[in-house]
């Protein structure tokens, strides 16, 4: 089966104690939905046409488990938590090569 990554890219965080309290719900129920967070933070450098922003990257085992991690209902009491106006985000789930 081939590997996953949830890759979330924050344009803008205009709430940050909603986004720790989505944090606080979303880490715990993305890991006990099988992710591995890999890498999250603000880039270290950034080239050509990069944004200086938010990143994080999450490994699953196949993009049915991300998308399963998605839709769960940790899941969505975090996303509750975050609010509709705190970020402007994209995530992208992709599958490993």
């Amino acid at each position: 089966m081939t590997k996953a990554y949830w890759i979330s890219a924050y344009q803008s965080i205009s709430d940050n104690d909603a986004l720790a309290a989505y944090a606080k719900l979303a880490g715990p129920s993305l890991t006990a939905a099988g992710g591995k967070f890999l890498a999250r933070g603000v880039p270290a450098a950034v080239k050509e046409s990069g944004l200086q922003q938010r990143t994080v990257l999450i490994e699953f085992e196949s993009v049915e488990a991300a998308l399963a991690a998605y839709n769960s209902p940790g899941y969505k009491e975090a996303l509750v938590a975050l609010g509709s106006n705190a970020v402007v985000r994209d995530i992208r789930i992709i599958e490993g090569v």
